[in-house]
């Protein structure tokens, strides 16, 4: 049963944006060699022919040439943002003109608008599914569970159009989905232990040539790089509050340190938090830091790490930006309840007055580095999306034998990954000798 309700073929701020889009895909292109050569592949065997794909990713440059690279293979696909800040509104419009993708974007959209366009990316009824975030994930389990009242209101104005075998074909139709980030993978690891999900999901981030590199050095670079540029901010010599040590955290605490701040780490847990002080940082609870950091930066996955009591101890000027997926990590609502007083003082810098004091929180408390900059650089965003690429053909193949739960990718397609990009930098490694193979698989050689 097919469950497509008639829907725009795309809805974009300006189609005419096109060409510059096409310029700029064309230069992050260059710097993914990657990606270029899995699409190569691709375009000669078509191991993505007949599919629908519904993606919700961050509509950048970069992601542009990962949706080139799966139409390439055969799919057709329906793309909607992950972000309301995220969207390269000329990129949006490049796919649609040039690549037959049909987007749902645009870039500072409405709560209203960003939950319409996940609905379009759902209503385009895909037997696959790309996520950053979980949110298309999240809103088909919400269908299945009939749990309507939890979906946004657009989502739910849609569903309840459809009849109950429609919502059933909805979900049954679908094959599996990959997820991009940290943040959906908690989600879908959460799902899959309560035993209600209803088709496969391959954790892209859980490998290593994701995780250890886009969130670590695409992060740490792109987070600072957002905070410049809406800030015009120097580092050197100030302190800078880095909240939670995972991947990311350790990013931009490297970079931070590297532009002169000071960094002071927050955490939870004992070991990420014993790590930050062997690697040379400061660990202080958020209540001790609070009074003397000069930029906070928040990267948990968590909800309200930085709280009312919190603004409340910071100093005047204080800036504050979070670089976690979901725009929960500042207690916003707490801020505002505090405040006297609130103004936009510049692009993306929303002034807040508690007892006489100015804090200042960039981009609305979203991903910084997407919301005032272009996300991550597109050599790193390379070996990101060469996973995603290899995770959807996988699922294409074998999605019937995967159990309904969170898969990595294979190892070797890791390493394959991780070849390709040391063989594109022009930098060649040693390999084992069959002695040396022969002595890493026996247990019997002694001292």
């Amino acid at each position: 049963m097919s469950v497509q309700t008639e829907v725009a073929r795309y809805d974009v701020r300006d189609i005419s944006l096109a060409d510059e889009g096409k310029r700029r895909t064309e230069w992050s292109e260059r710097s993914m060699p990657v990606l270029r050569q899995i699409r190569a592949r691709f375009a000669k065997e078509q191991p993505l022919k007949g599919t629908r794909l519904s993606a919700c990713l961050h509509v950048t440059t970069e992601t542009a040439n990962l949706m080139i690279t799966l139409r390439a293979a055969g799919a057709d696909i329906a793309l909607c943002a992950s972000n309301p800040l995220s969207t390269q509104d000329d990129v949006a419009a490049h796919l649609v003109r040039d690549h037959g993708v049909h987007v749902y974007a645009i870039k500072g959209e409405d709560h209203e608008t960003y939950y319409t366009h996940i609905a379009q990316a759902l209503a385009f009824a895909p037997d696959m599914t790309q996520d950053d975030g979980a949110d298309l994930v999240g809103s088909l389990h919400m269908i299945a569970l009939n749990r309507l009242d939890d979906l946004a209101p657009p989502i739910r104005r849609w569903v309840e159009s459809l009849s109950t075998d429609e919502r059933r074909a909805l979900v049954a139709g679908v094959r599996g989905s990959t997820e991009e980030t940290t943040t959906g993978v908690i989600r879908l690891k959460a799902m899959a232990k309560e035993g209600v999900l209803q088709f496969p999901i391959i954790a892209v981030n859980d490998s290593d040539t994701k995780h250890m590199f886009d969130n670590r050095y695409g992060t740490g670079q792109s987070t600072l790089d957002g905070i410049v540029r809406a800030t015009n901010l120097l580092l050197a010599g100030s302190t800078v509050v880095v909240v939670g040590y995972g991947w990311c955290g350790r990013g931009v605490a490297m970079r931070a340190r590297g532009a002169g701040a000071h960094v002071i780490v927050t955490e939870v847990e004992p070991v990420p938090a014993l790590e930050a002080r062997m690697d040379g940082f400061e660990v202080r609870p958020m209540a001790d830091a609070a009074p003397v950091g000069d930029l906070f930066v928040t990267l948990t996955g968590n909800i309200h790490v930085i709280r009312a009591e919190h603004f409340s101890a910071m100093k005047d000027g204080a800036i504050v930006c979070n670089s976690g997926h979901f725009n929960v990590e500042l207690d916003l609502d707490g801020l505002a309840r505090i405040a006297s007083e609130r103004r936009m003082v510049r692009n993306l810098v929303e002034e807040f007055v508690v007892k006489g004091r100015r804090i200042m929180v960039l981009g609305e408390g979203r991903l910084i580095n997407l919301a005032a900059a272009e996300g991550h650089p597109a050599s790193v965003m390379d070996m990101s999306f060469a996973n995603q690429a290899l995770a959807a053909e996988l699922l294409a193949k074998e999605s019937k034998t995967l159990s309904k739960s969170v898969h990595r990718l294979p190892a070797a397609v890791d390493q394959e990954i991780a070849r390709l990009k040391l063989q594109s930098m022009g930098i060649a490694i040693d390999t084992l000798t069959a002695e040396q193979v022969e002595y890493l698989a026996s247990w019997d050689a002694g001292t």
